[in-house]
């Protein structure tokens, strides 16, 4: 049942994406509550084959809400969790019943009063209202229900008729709730959907009736569901930045409802849930740092994980008016590339990394780094800091995600698209590194700025061209003698170099193009980049 319930879902992920307004329009709704949903299944799959009574109910329920809770992601995921332990505990409480209509009402209620003390001020209209109304639907049905119990010594398709019965009036009572759900939050008939997290519940229990049904009957056809109105460029974006979620581990943590005034100081739409030994913390926020140092000496911090959701409402806007960028298929390893400057960014979209912008100075912080790694639909990721100032952050971002991360150390960005070229993003992190670190190898990199100041041994004046290969200062003077020094020097048993121009380039293409040494092909490509007015890779 929970994997049919977790195949529906994933079917329709992007869908439940698109619909994802509130409380933000990050829409990742349906990839947090996959990725919630997959958690426990994991878990399942790990307690398969063993009997039940040899494990005992309470122990797979204390599992399963355990894994639900570690795997959780956004509101959308923490909420769902709930929904998972408060269901579980209810299902476990009775031991020696079979898992009948009544039994199933009841953890319908319990799971709606988990989601409704997970939240400080509950919405009405979301998802929580869809799992309330689904329990008031069965409480009131079960007196109608002729299996509304079943003896020990009902058969195995008895109670999967039984539960299939209760779980479709229950997927009526969610599908009525979905479409009132505008009629309750003005934010979601503002933009003509309803709510991504109640319709992703109508999925589940969809799923989990077609695996009660089997593949013979005729399965319930849960409708779908549009943006019915065009994305408008001038919607609200969140007040906050990132999405910051992670666990805390311990012996004897604070309760969730002293923490949550010092987490509300730091930003918004904040969910802390848990017992004494594990939370799981989400908050909305501009500095994921000081979220984490909270729990300085409570607990241990892990799973940190980290969304741009400015970046995240940018990928859903371009979804849903035909532009979306091809770095949303899936793949097995992805990139994450640091740069600067409109066309140096154009340059690695195009060559499939996600880039975070590094600003004019090309540093970004580690937070921005992990919340780059976050928007790779990947489970390994290569990260190309570009930079010798950012190789440190990186690495440390590296080491905070729950995913397989490697930093390959480029120092420039000429020399982090050179090597791009040869990634592979079906193949694997380890066989992407080796090939990536290999090219850096024998790439030869170059630039030319404008002096910053007069040198003191009287080489050069500021405002002067200097030009350098690898980090020595070879030519100066001119800007346009200053770059054919370079391209020489670089174009030595080379036969490829490539010249990316920044913003403030004094020469044009054509004066460029007129450089290349006999023998040598000159690629020119327009960067944008601050500061430096070329910046050259040969291979």
């Amino acid at each position: 049942m929970v994997g049919a319930a977790c195949a529906e879902l994933e079917a329709r992920r992007q869908e439940v994406n698109d619909l994802n307004v509130f409380p933000v329009a990050d829409g990742d709704t349906g990839d947090n509550m996959v990725q919630t949903l997959r958690a426990v299944m994991q878990e399942l799959d790990r307690l398969n084959g063993q009997p039940v009574d040899d494990i005992g109910r309470d122990e797979i329920v204390k599992a399963v809400a355990r894994a639900a809770l570690l795997g959780a992601r956004g509101n959308s995921g923490v909420i769902l969790s709930q929904v998972v332990r408060g269901a579980a505990e209810e299902l476990s409480s009775r031991p020696g019943e079979l898992v009948d209509p009544q039994l199933v009402s009841a953890a319908l209620a319990s799971a709606a009063q988990a989601a409704y003390e997970s939240v400080r001020d509950p919405a009405e209209g979301t998802m929580i209202t869809v799992v309330r109304e689904m329990s008031h639907r069965l409480a009131t049905d079960l007196a109608h229900m002729p299996t509304a119990r079943l003896d020990t010594d009902a058969t195995d398709e008895e109670q999967n008729a039984a539960l299939a019965d209760v779980l479709e009036r229950a997927l009526q009572a969610a599908e009525e709730s979905v479409e009132r759900g505008p009629e309750l939050l003005p934010v979601l008939r503002e933009h003509g959907v309803v709510d991504a997290g109640g319709y992703g519940l109508t999925l589940l229990i969809a799923g989990a009736i077609a695996a009660l049904r089997g593949g013979e009957a005729e399965l319930p056809e849960v409708a779908h569901q549009a943006v019915t109105k065009p994305h408008e460029d001038t919607h609200e974006s969140s007040r906050y930045r990132f999405c910051t979620n992670f666990v805390v581990l311990g012996a004897e943590l604070p309760a969730a409802r002293t923490l949550l005034p010092t987490l509300e100081d730091l930003g918004d739409s904040v969910l802390v849930v848990g017992d004494r030994t594990t939370l799981r913390v989400h908050v909305h926020t501009d500095e994921p740092e000081s979220a984490v140092a909270v729990f300085d000496g409570v607990g241990s911090v892990e799973r940190l994980d980290v969304a741009d959701m400015h970046e995240q409402e940018v990928q859903r806007a371009a979804r849903l008016t035909g532009g979306d960028r091809p770095l949303a298929r899936e793949m097995m390893c992805g990139v994450v590339a640091v740069a600067a400057g409109p066309g140096m960014r154009r340059l690695f979209e195009q060559l499939g990394a996600h880039v975070v912008d590094g600003g004019p100075t090309l540093n970004p912080s580690t937070f921005e780094i992990l919340a780059g790694i976050h928007e790779i639909p990947a489970p390994e990721v290569i990260v190309l800091p570009n930079s010798g100032n950012v190789i440190l952050a990186a690495e440390r971002a590296a080491e905070l995600s729950e995913k397989e991360v490697a930093v390959v150390d480029s120092r420039w960005p000429q020399a982090g698209l050179a090597c791009l070229v040869e990634h592979d993003p079906q193949a694997g992190l380890e066989t992407n590194a080796h090939r990536l670190r290999g090219v850096l190898d024998d790439v030869a990199t170059g630039a030319v700025a404008a002096a910053a100041r007069d040198d003191k041994q009287g080489r050069f004046r500021q405002g002067d061209a200097v030009g350098f290969v690898g980090d020595e200062l070879v030519v100066w003077g001119d800007p346009q003698e200053t770059l054919r020094g370079v391209v020489a020097r670089l174009s030595e048993g080379r036969e490829i170099v490539t010249c990316v121009c920044g913003a403030d380039a004094p020469l044009g293409r054509d004066a460029i193009a007129a450089l290349a040494p006999d023998g040598v092909e000159l690629e020119v490509h327009e960067g944008g980049q601050p500061h430096y007015w070329w910046l050259i890779a040969a291979e």
